[in-house]
């Protein structure tokens, strides 16, 4: 196994990369020739990755962080929604949450909240007082870039039968409505 950053170099002990394993058998998606090559190591040594991100600690126990389908870039800096949603979904206020990328005219993406409140807000007003606290809640434990620009209250967020957040779909609604793609 193998912890690289976005040029296939190993990365620091500590440090979150994609996560690569080696051995023989390779795998291809169904129909989907780009997704294979993009699961391949970018030098070539026959190391594969499903798209995971993650760690190792000191003990080389390896920690998952997050999956690199839904890294957000926003000027230039990679963000891992798990950070902020691992925060946010401790505060007493929320049961559940989603955060991923939304388009920004000037850095390409920033990072949306939407979240399922304990007690839905009743007036724009309450939307926006909670959306600022649970904003500045997050700043208190990450920099401010990793942390929601603008949250959305919903009754519940979209989960199959398992418990899956289907996070795509919210995703998928902001990113139709400014009329273009990732």
């Amino acid at each position: 196994m193998h912890i690289c950053d976005e040029l296939g170099d190993d990365v620091p002990q500590g440090e979150s990369g994609t996560i690569f394993f080696a051995g023989s058998a390779i795998f291809e998606y169904h129909n989907d020739a780009e997704k294979t090559k993009a699961s391949r190591d970018p030098k070539g040594r026959g190391w594969s990755t499903l798209g995971d991100v993650g760690y190792l600690d000191a003990d080389n126990f390896l920690y998952l962080t997050d999956r690199k389908a839904f890294m957000i870039i926003s000027g230039g800096v990679n963000i891992y929604p798990q950070e902020s949603e691992n925060i946010l979904v401790n505060h007493p206020k929320v049961i559940d949450i989603a955060v991923f990328g939304v388009p920004n005219d000037d850095f390409g993406e920033e990072v949306k909240a939407v979240v399922q409140p304990v007690t839905m807000p009743s007036s724009p007003a309450e939307a926006d007082a909670l959306a600022k606290e649970l904003i500045a809640f997050c700043k208190t434990h990450l920099a401010d870039i990793k942390c929601p620009r603008s949250i959305d209250f919903r009754a519940e967020l979209p989960r199959h039968p398992t418990g899956k957040l289907y996070k795509r779909l919210l995703k998928d609604e902001y990113w139709k409505a400014a009329g273009r793609s990732i």
